[in-house]
C-alpha cells in the first residue's frame, strides 16, 4: 500500500510547480515586447537617412557623356583655332599696310623735292652749255649762276627749309658749329664773325648746323701790340 501511494503522488501533477512556470513565461513575454517598443522608440528618433545620388545606369551611359565632352571641347578647339588664324591674318596685313604707307610717304616726299630740284639741274646745264660757248666776258655767266641760286633758295623755301642765321648772331651750339676762333677786339666774345658753310632748317628741325668762326677776346700780348701801335 505504501509503494502505490509513493507511485501516485510522483505521477500526478504539482500545483505549485505550474504556478511558477507561468510566471516565468508571462515575464518573459512583457520583456519580449518592452524589448520591441525600445527598438521602435530608437528607430524613429535616429536622424533622416543620407541621400545619396544615384550612379549613371551603366558603363555606357557614362562613355556617351565622355563622348559628349570630348566633342565639346574640340568644337572649341577648332573655333578658336580659326579665330586665331584670323587674328594673325588681320594682324600680317595690318603691318604691310603700314609699311606701303610708310614707302609711299617717303617716295611722295622725294618725289616732291626733286620735282624743286630738276628745274634748277635744268638751268645749270643750260649755264654750262652757254659757258662752253660764250667767248667774251664772263659777266653773263656770273648772271646765270646767279639765278640758278636764286632759283635753288626759292625751291629750298617751298619745302620749308631756310637759313640759319650766324653772321653777328651769338655762338648757339643748337644750331652753329664752331670750327675754329679769331682773336678780334672787333667783335664781343662768343659772336659769330664768318660763316664756313651755311646750315639749314627744315621747319622746326636743324637739317645741317652752320660751320662758323667765333670771335674771343685778344690775348695780353696782342693787347700790347695794338696799344703800341
Amino acid at each position: 500500500m505504501e509503494n502505490q501511494t509513493d507511485d501516485t503522488t510522483q505521477a500526478g501533477p504539482n500545483p505549485e510547480i505550474d504556478a511558477e512556470e507561468a510566471t516565468i513565461v508571462s515575464e518573459g513575454t512583457g520583456g519580449a515586447e518592452t524589448l520591441t517598443q525600445d527598438a521602435a522608440e530608437l528607430t524613429d528618433s535616429a536622424a533622416p537617412p543620407i541621400e545619396i545620388e544615384p550612379a549613371p545606369d551603366s558603363l555606357e551611359v557614362q562613355l556617351a557623356h565622355l563622348r559628349a565632352q570630348l566633342q565639346t571641347a574640340e568644337d572649341e578647339k577648332k573655333t578658336n583655332w580659326e579665330k586665331y588664324l584670323r587674328a594673325s591674318a588681320d594682324m600680317e596685313n595690318m603691318r604691310r599696310r603700314n609699311r606701303r604707307d610708310v614707302d609711299d610717304a617717303k617716295v611722295d616726299a622725294q618725289t616732291r623735292v626733286l620735282k624743286e630740284m630738276l628745274p634748277v639741274v635744268d638751268n645749270l646745264e643750260r649755264a654750262l652749255e652757254h659757258a662752253e660757248k660764250a667767248t667774251g666776258e664772263p659777266q653773263a655767266i656770273l648772271e646765270g649762276v646767279r639765278l640758278v641760286l636764286r632759283q635753288f633758295t626759292q625751291a629750298f623755301e617751298r619745302i620749308d627749309v631756310t637759313l640759319v642765321e650766324a653772321v653777328g648772331a651769338a655762338f648757339d651750339p643748337n644750331l652753329h658749329e664752331a670750327i675754329s676762333q679769331l682773336e678780334t677786339s672787333e667783335h664781343e666774345a662768343g659772336t659769330v664773325v664768318a660763316v664756313l658753310q651755311k646750315g639749314y632748317r627744315i621747319g622746326e628741325r636743324l637739317l645741317r648746323p652752320a660751320m662758323v668762326v667765333v670771335a674771343k677776346p685778344p690775348s695780353a700780348a696782342a693787347s700790347s701790340e695794338e696799344s703800341a701801335s
